[in-house]
């Protein structure tokens, strides 16, 4: 069964005509970038956000991702793009549903991993970096 996560954030994005395609529905790679709207969305309600964690000397990068279409959005469709923190201890994955702003019908499933890398060394952490850990347990208490 999915996990519906410990807390997630909603982003609404209006679908612009530059992300359609010739079939007039979103292009499938568009939806990479409503996954980040909505994870970056999520990581300043943490408040370790992509520049916190530079500024910490670490990076997250995106390891493994999966979607899964339903059905194409279109053109000027006010969707909304919930992401739910799943897991952070040891990795960040975050779960996603795009669906219609208005009538909530599901249309893109997602799954995103991300992974601490120290900058410096370049290593691959197997731990989430404590100050990430300590911003996500403040948001859960």
């Amino acid at each position: 069964m999915r996990s519906k996560g410990v807390f997630h954030v909603d982003t609404e994005v209006l679908v612009p005509f530059f992300d359609i395609d010739t079939m007039h529905v979103v292009w499938h790679g568009h939806y990479v970038k409503y996954l980040e709207v909505a994870r970056c969305a999520l990581l300043d309600h943490i408040g370790h956000n992509y520049t916190q964690m530079l500024e910490a000397g670490y990076a997250w990068p995106v390891i493994d991702m999966q979607l899964r279409y339903v059905r194409g959005a279109t053109f000027g469709q006010r969707i909304n793009v919930r992401a739910s923190l799943v897991e952070w201890e040891n990795r960040l994955k975050i779960n996603y549903l795009i669906s219609d702003a208005v009538t909530g019908e599901r249309l893109t499933r997602a799954v995103t991993v991300q992974v601490a890398v120290e900058i410096e060394s370049r290593e691959m952490q197997l731990a989430s970096p404590g100050c990430f850990v300590r911003a996500v347990e403040r948001v859960l208490s």
